[in-house]
């Protein structure tokens, strides 16, 4: 440490740029988020986010580490009315290989809309003196070398007003007249899966950066209802999943419950089996082409709210920055920029927070001016995103059409190994734990490696599988069925 100021920038104001800044605040004397829209004041629909309107959900791995950058941000969740639901024991799936038991706790599930989480992360953050926020504003591109990153050109944003007349807080945003050069000791870029890094470091002289993406070419397709009153409180989650290896189109839906007695239902399938735009089709296609209609059974005694969302921007996408011969000092790359993940998996709000929190802990770790700083904290920051990116990948790389040559030998052999896994895990509860250690993003993947849980895996299901899902009979009768 030393007594010199110390600057940082980051590039995007939604939720991953929101907590990369306020990680930094703890060890950066000030932080400027530069954004290009102009920002809600509440919980309230901004544009360049489309995937807003889907299912979103905040595993316990993301929990905690959400809770670590914001003490107190999920008790302030919770009384805005997101709901902690159990893991498994409030969930109620269908998995592609039969439905999942109700066991007792595990880990859990932080589920609201994304616009509260997105309102309330922001306010929390902006409420730092030494974060600033720069809306309204473009990045043009990078300041710097092959070597290190000074800085950022910023302009404001065409289609932005001149005086946004909703702003977080005077005292936290100000307008931007001229283009011009903002300096930084450190600038992360949070832009999402429009960022410009990859030709803003070939055009400071880097070599280009390795890239893949599976895309299973899923369309969502999401309504929100009001839920039958005795099943406003303590309903669970409700989760008909594809099977992406059948050879034919996958579709699927998840029913969540949300604040303010209400259920967000997003209904997503791949190429060729699509869900439609049209608010009449929404029921047909739940009750017709899930694997199973209990989505549609529950939605028939709710009162739709709003007409249908439609998004296809879904596809995997991660660029290997920390695999890079040569890194400039001074500038990383976290969230979508770095591992854009198919939204239907829940994990990519987990991980940006567990991306902050790598971002941190890794500046405290070896200091704000340590030679090769930036480089560890690419390498840091890419922990997070390649677990979540190995559990997307072993499901969408089976459907048809989601990479040019199909499944590699390992992805095969991967998914076979995991798919057993998850058919024990419907008559295991043991396994089971395991199996949402790792997906709630608790624990690595090596968990699902040792001699104990390969044999469980080589024995398989200790219970018979189940007929139908497991919704009790209270929960039948809080909406109709029973």
């Amino acid at each position: 440490m030393t007594e010199r100021t110390t600057t940082a920038v980051v590039l995007g104001g939604s939720l991953a740029g929101m907590l990369a800044a306020r990680a930094l605040a703890d060890v950066a004397d000030h932080v400027t988020v530069v954004e290009r829209d102009v920002l809600p004041t509440g919980p309230e629909p901004r544009r360049g986010l489309p995937q807003a309107r889907h299912v979103h959900q905040l595993w316990s791995g993301g929990a905690h580490a959400l809770e670590r950058l914001l003490p107190g941000i999920v008790d302030r969740l919770r009384d805005a009315g997101a709901h902690r639901l159990p893991v498994t024991t409030d969930m109620v799936a269908l998995s592609p290989h039969g439905w999942y038991r109700r066991w007792d706790e595990s880990h859990h599930m932080l589920l609201c809309s994304r616009d509260l989480l997105d309102a309330s992360v922001r306010e929390a953050v902006l409420a730092c003196e030494r974060v600033e926020l720069l809306q309204g504003t473009e990045v043009l591109g990078l300041i710097g070398t092959h070597e290190a990153v000074r800085g950022v050109r910023i302009a404001p944003h065409r289609s932005a007003p001149a005086s946004p007349s909703r702003s977080p807080s005077p005292s936290t945003s100000r307008s931007v007249s001229l283009e011009r050069i903002l300096t930084a000791d450190l600038v992360i870029d949070a832009t999402g899966r429009g960022s410009r890094a990859a030709s803003w470091l070939t055009g400071l002289g880097l070599p280009a950066v390795r890239r893949r993406e599976v895309d299973s070419g899923v369309a969502y397709a999401s309504r929100v209802f009001r839920a039958p009153e005795a099943a406003r409180e303590g309903f669970p989650v409700v989760n008909v999943q594809p099977d992406p290896r059948a050879g034919k189109p996958g579709c699927g839906g998840v029913l969540q419950p949300i604040e303010d007695g209400r259920w967000l239902v997003t209904l997503f399938g791949s190429r060729g089996g699509e869900p439609r735009v049209e608010p009449e089709d929404f029921l047909r296609y739940a009750r017709e082409d899930l694997r199973h209609p209990v989505i549609a059974e529950l939605l028939s005694c709710a009162e739709p709210l709003t007409d249908v969302a439609y998004t296809r921007t879904t596809a995997n996408r991660r660029h290997y920055y920390e695999r890079m011969p040569a890194w400039p000092e001074n500038f990383a790359v976290l969230g979508d920029a770095l591992c854009a993940l198919n939204p239907i998996y829940g994990h990519g709000m987990s991980v940006a927070a567990q991306e902050a929190v790598a971002l941190r802990d890794t500046v405290r770790r070896h200091g704000r001016r340590a030679p090769g700083l930036a480089r560890r904290i690419q390498r840091a920051v890419a922990r997070p995103a390649a677990a979540a990116w190995d559990l997307a990948l072993g499901m969408d790389v089976f459907y048809p059409g989601a990479t040019p040559n199909g499944p590699t030998p390992r992805d095969r052999i991967v998914a076979a190994y995991v798919g057993r896994l998850l058919q024990t895990a419907t008559g295991n509860g043991r396994i089971a734990r395991r199996v949402t250690d790792v997906t709630s993003l608790e624990r690595g993947a090596e968990v699902l490696l040792t001699p104990s849980v390969a044999l469980a895996a080589l024995v398989g299901p200790l219970k018979p599988a189940l007929s139908g899902p497991p919704l009790t009979v209270e929960e039948l009768k809080a909406v109709g069925l029973r």
